[in-house]
C-alpha cells in the first residue's frame, strides 16, 4: 500500500449480490466507469467474493465486494453461496441485483433481504437489463408485494440508464459513518506525541507497517509534533525535548522494556490498543485480559490476526505472545492460530481469543468477531492489552482513556 492510499480498512463497503448472470459484475463496471470485474455469459465466472477498492464520487474511498450467484449449485456452489452471505459481516451498503426478465425473488434472494433487514443493513434492489424489459414487465415488478417494502431502482448495466441516479441514490442512503479519531481526540496543538517502533527481523522491509502510519497521520492531522525512534533510541530522544511529551506510544512487544524507560509521569500506550478503541469494544477486551489469569493447564488459547503475512522469525503472533504466555500463565495451553478472513464460527472450544489490533479488518468486520465471542461466552482481548496485563502496566496503558473505569 502506498503512503497516499486510503487503507482499505477505512474505506466504505459495499457488497453486490444476486443470482448468477443478473448482471452483478456489469453493473460494478458501470458504476465505477472501469472493468474492474470479469464479465461472461457463462453462469458463475465469480467464483469467490472479489474485492476492488477505489474512489466513488461523491461518496469518496470505497470497496466494492463482488459476490458469488446466490443460486449457485452443488456442494460447491453451496459453499460459494455461504461466502456471499458471510460479506455481510463487513459491509456499509448492499446492492441486490435482480434479472429484469425475471425479477422474482428466490428463496436465497429473500434470505438475504430478511438479513440486510435484522442487520439494519442500509440497501437497494437493483433491476438490471431494463433496456431489454417490455412496459408489462416493468408494470409487474412495480405492483409486486416486494416493491413496496423495499427500495429498488431500474438500471441497465449496459447502456448506462439509470447509472448515475443509482450512485445518488446509494450516496444518500449510505448511514453517517461518524469518523472517530485514532489519537487527536486526546491531544492539543502542538503537543508531541513520541512513537516507539522497534525495527527487527519481523519489521517489514523499507516501510512503517500500517498502524504506525496512520498513527502518524492522525498526530498531524490534529496539528500535534510526532517524534519516532526505536526503543533502543528512547532515553536520548526524550532526554533531547525541553518539556516531556504528551504521551509515548509503542509498538506492544516493546511494551516492557518501554515502561522501563518511561518517565512514570508521561502517559504510555500502544498501538494495538489505539486500534482497540477506535474500531472495537475496548471495554470487552480490557475485561477479556483476566481470563489470562485463570488459564489452566489443557486451555485452549485461539491467537488470531486480520492480515495475513509471510511468518517470520521472531513474530509476534506465533513466537512472542506464545512464550509470553507459557512464562506468565505457567501452564501447558493448546494454541490454535488464524489470519486474515479465516475466523471460526464456532469458538465455544476456545476458553480465550487474543486478536491484533484489526488495522486491517473494517470496523464492521472487528465489531462482528467481539460480538460472536462475546455471544459464545468466550473471553477475548488483543495483543497490546494481553501484553500489557501479563507485563503488569495495564493500568498505566490505559490512563489515558475512559475506559480504564473497567479495570478489573
Amino acid at each position: 500500500m502506498g503512503l497516499n492510499e486510503t487503507p482499505s480498512a477505512n474505506r466504505l463497503h459495499i457488497g453486490i449480490f444476486g443470482n448468477r448472470n443478473a448482471g452483478k459484475s456489469s453493473l460494478l463496471n458501470a458504476i465505477t466507469g472501469q472493468e474492474l470485474a470479469v464479465v461472461s455469459d457463462v453462469k458463475g465466472t465469480t467464483t469467490d467474493p472479489v474485492t476492488k477498492a477505489m474512489e466513488l464520487l461523491p461518496l469518496g474511498p470505497v470497496v466494492f465486494i463482488d459476490t458469488p450467484g446466490l443460486d449457485d449449485e452443488g456442494e460447491l456452489g453451496q459453499k460459494r453461496i455461504e461466502k456471499s452471505f458471510e460479506v455481510l459481516r463487513r459491509i456499509d451498503y448492499a446492492i441486490v441485483v435482480l434479472d429484469g426478465q425475471d425479477a422474482r425473488l428466490s428463496a436465497a434472494e429473500k434470505r438475504l433481504l430478511q438479513e440486510l433487514t435484522d442487520k439494519k443493513l442500509p440497501f437497494v434492489i437493483v433491476i438490471n437489463k431494463m433496456d431489454t424489459m417490455v412496459e408489462a414487465q416493468k408494470k409487474m415488478i412495480v405492483q409486486s408485494s416486494w416493491a413496496n417494502e423495499y427500495p429498488y431502482r431500474f438500471v441497465s448495466a449496459i447502456t448506462k440508464e439509470g447509472v448515475d441516479e443509482l450512485r445518488s441514490f446509494i450516496a444518500k442512503g449510505m448511514k453517517e459513518t461518524a469518523e472517530r479519531d485514532l489519537i487527536k481526540d486526546l491531544l492539543a496543538p502542538e503537543d508531541v506525541v513520541v512513537l516507539v517502533t522497534p525495527i527487527d527481523a519481523a519489521a517489514p522491509k523499507g516501510r512503517m507497517i500500517l498502524p504506525q502510519q496512520q498513527t502518524i497521520r492522525d498526530i498531524l492531522d490534529g496539528n500535534a509534533i510526532c517524534m519516532v525512534t526505536k526503543e533502543t533510541t528512547l532515553p536520548q530522544t526524550l532526554a533531547s525535548l525541553k518539556n516531556p511529551p504528551k504521551m509515548v506510544v509503542t509498538d506492544s512487544q516493546a511494551f516492557k522494556t518501554v515502561d522501563k524507560l518511561t518517565p512514570a509521569e508521561v502517559p504510555l500506550t500502544s498501538f494495538s490498543i489505539l486500534f482497540a478503541r477506535l474500531k472495537g469494544n475496548l471495554k470487552q477486551q480490557i475485561q477479556g485480559a483476566a481470563a489470562i489469569g485463570r488459564l489452566q493447564d489443557g486451555a485452549k488459547v485461539l491467537i488470531s490476526e486480520g492480515c495475513t503475512h509471510h511468518r517470520q522469525c521472531g513474530d509476534i503472533g506465533t513466537e512472542k505472545l506464545p512464550k509470553l504466555l507459557k512464562k506468565y500463565t505457567g501452564k501447558q495451553l493448546q494454541l490454535a492460530f488464524t489470519s486474515g478472513t479465516g475466523f471460526e464460527k464456532d469458538l465455544s472450544t476456545y476458553d480465550l481469543i487474543i486478536h491484533c489490533g484489526g488495522c486491517m479488518l473494517n470496523e464492521k468486520e472487528m465489531k462482528y468477531r467481539l460480538a460472536q465471542a462475546q455471544q459464545q461466552g468466550v473471553p477475548m482481548t488483543n495483543y497490546g492489552v494481553a501484553i500489557a496485563y501479563m507485563n503488569g502496566i495495564l493500568e498505566r496503558s490505559l490512563a489515558l482513556f475512559e475506559e480504564k473505569k473497567y479495570l478489573f
